[in-house]
């Protein structure tokens, strides 16, 4: 009966998928595994032949490998590697190197045999390159073929580097990479410009020859290419597909990547479902989209006809959970982010008293609180709130290099036109010029450089927030050092981010804070200066009363905006507003038009507020509300629920 009930739980999926909480554990799993065939070869006296990937996906397989390398005495002398890909052209020295990175993270800390490290040379003549793809290949069937190939998965649905258009009989070879997949790369190499255009990769054909494949995934980012991967048809567009075709293979996948497989996105359309308040909300905004009725139009019969009988039985008439959702979505709309004062507030989304509050608004960059949240920001001063904004780092790292020589050059006409020795300025300058014209991608600037960009986006923040109506001493920059390395590459939080962000909140204490609650922010920093903020809070809620009773709300930035049925408070903003939120986020001057690093998005982060703002409105006037000009949507942090 258990096998049953899987069968049915999965029968949309095409491959196997196993999930697991985390990352890590699913890493360690991975690992294990591997480790389980080296040592089964090697008590036979043969070969393990590996295939290895590179990128994020797997340096928690390799740090386990390590790990057991030096804890528990797991040898790979008797390992020879195959590594998918490389980009080309580049020189195996360089940091973005494939080369680097596997021994980085693997080949220098356990006892490989360098003749058993194969990997594609990013330094062939091009006219070399077929005959060296060819002799890969016979490499690879001269060691008996690979046992074992992981593989991670990209937004294109690219395995290796096998871009949509791929061939699903193709051998090693030279690719053109989409554009989207260089995007992708851009921070590793300081710009989009800077990503090698192609690569040498494997073919799906070679893939396709080991004796086992594991593709693996972690975090929201991978959860639509996994959900196209693993339920769509099979297609060139989506490269993964064609796994579908191998009885070898398994996705191993976290919780978040495997988020919007049907079985646990829309778990009704699988299984007979336990209906909590949260999955009832889901799947009644789910069929009034699917059907694109409002929530009041549907019937009994579309419930039925929709995997939902189950519900209507438990709750009795379609009607009455109509009324309830449609109330719900009605309780969360409100002009007064704040608070409404003298209100009954027991269905308002924030509380009454205190009518003035005092607010926290953390911006991991200095442009994330105009850009997620500044109609509500306006809002919250012109209501007469006492508005903070933190800047949690400095965003200097995104600032294109002639914008410093530009404001540079400001400054020294500056400065003679008011007779004022600008010899050292002069020197300062010549040397940063020489510097950026020698710069490598993704090179550390120098100190006077990275002072300057963290300088413009300063200024910048400040007329932001200005231009929301705060005084100066309400705007707080925090520099939090975590970031402040000069690299994409951050270092790791330390106890003087979380005092820092103590400090910060015992000066001002808080009725309210809002932080950056989207999780898929594809360059991390959102994420790690929300976990700085979740310490910072839970350790005043244990010593501090004032903090016990403040609401923290989560907003959403230039990437993705919480689903309907997650939004617990919903801001409707005028064509007037729009409008001032727009004249904010066009302070942010050095971001605009082509920002350093646009993530996969194309639009300016202006217009993709609004559209998504815009959005949030149209939703809700199609589930049979108001039909509002934009809407910025928050989600409320529990923490007796975490």
């Amino acid at each position: 009966m258990a096998r049953l009930n899987l069968l049915e739980e999965t029968r949309f999926e095409k491959v196997p998928v196993t999930v697991y909480a985390s990352q890590q554990e699913a890493s360690v799993i991975v690992a294990a595994r591997i480790a389980t065939l080296i040592k089964a070869k090697q008590a036979k006296g043969e070969t393990a032949v590996l295939g290895l990937a590179t990128g994020a996906t797997p340096v928690k397989v390799y740090s386990e490998l390590v790990r057991l390398h030096k804890e528990e005495g797991l040898s790979f002398s008797n390992v020879v590697t195959f590594n998918l890909d490389e980009y080309y052209p580049i020189q195996p020295t360089a940091k973005q190197s494939y080369v680097a990175f596997m021994h980085e993270h693997l080949f220098n800390h356990i006892d490989i045999a360098p003749a058993n490290i194969h990997i594609p040379d990013g330094t062939l003549n091009k006219d070399a390159i077929h005959a060296w793809c060819l002799e890969y290949e016979q490499k690879i069937e001269k060691f008996g073929g690979l046992d074992i190939q992981l593989l991670g998965i990209g937004r294109t649905g690219h395995i290796g580097f096998n871009e949509p258009g791929s061939a699903p009989n193709s051998g090693t070879r030279l690719v053109t990479l989409e554009e989207l997949t260089r995007r992708d790369a851009s921070r590793d190499f300081g710009a989009k410009e800077n990503v090698p255009s192609k690569a040498i990769t494997m073919g799906i054909g070679t893939i396709f020859k080991a004796r086992e494949i594991i593709l693996m995934a972690w975090n929201k980012t991978k959860a639509s290419i996994i959900k196209k991967a693993v339920e769509g048809d099979i297609t060139g567009e989506v490269p993964a597909t064609f796994l579908q075709l191998s009885s070898s293979v398994e996705f191993i996948v976290d919780e978040d990547a495997a988020s919007e497989l049907t079985r646990f996105n829309l778990p009704w359309l699988v299984k007979d479902c336990i209906w909590d308040k949260t999955l009832i909300k889901k799947a009644v905004i789910w069929l009034s989209q699917t059907l694109g009725k409002p929530v009041l139009k549907l019937t009994d019969e579309d419930y039925n006809s929709h995997g939902m009988a189950g519900l209507i039985v438990q709750t009795g008439p379609a009607y009455n959970t109509n009324i309830s959702i449609f109330n719900q979505l009605q309780q969360t709309i409100t002009g007064w982010p704040g608070g409404k004062p003298n209100a009954d507030d027991s269905s308002r989304p924030e509380r009454a008293i205190p009518a003035v509050k005092r607010s926290i608004i953390f911006s991991p960059h200095p442009d994330d609180d105009v850009i997620s949240m500044g109609g509500t920001f306006i809002r919250l001063v012109d209501q007469g709130h006492d508005v903070h904004v933190a800047y949690q780092t400095s965003g200097n790292t995104a600032v294109w290099d002639d914008d410093v020589l530009r404001y540079v050059e400001f400054t020294i006409d500056f400065m003679k036109s008011s007779g004022k020795d600008v010899n050292e300025l002069q020197q300062t300058y010549k040397d940063m010029r020489a510097f950026i014209a020698a710069k490598q991608p993704n090179q550390i600037d120098t100190k006077e450089i990275r002072s300057v960009k963290g300088f413009i986006r300063k200024t910048e923040a400040i007329a932001g927030a200005r231009y929301a109506g705060l005084q100066d001493d309400h705007i707080h920059f925090m520099e939090l050092p975590f970031y402040e390395t000069g690299k994409t590459q951050k270092n790791a939080v330390s106890e003087v981010d979380i005092q820092l962000t103590i400090e910060l909140l015992q000066r001002v204490k808080p009725h309210q804070v809002f932080a950056a609650g989207d999780f898929a922010d594809p360059h991390g920093t959102h994420i790690v200066c929300f976990h700085i903020i979740i310490e910072a809070l839970t350790r005043l809620r244990k010593t501090e009363a004032w903090a016990k009773d403040c609401w923290l709300w989560m907003y959403r930035g230039a990437w993705h905006e919480f689903e309907a049925y997650e939004i617990e408070m919903a801001v409707p903003l005028s064509p007037l507003e729009v409008i001032r939120k727009r004249n904010a986020i066009f302070k942010h001057q050095s971001q605009k038009d082509t920002p350093v690093f646009p993530g996969d998005d194309a639009r300016e982060f202006w217009v993709r507020a609004e559209q998504r703002n815009r959005e949030t409105a149209r939703i809700y006037d199609s589930l049979g509300l108001a039909d509002y000009e934009a809407m910025e949507a928050f989600v409320k942090w529990r923490f007796d629920e975490k």
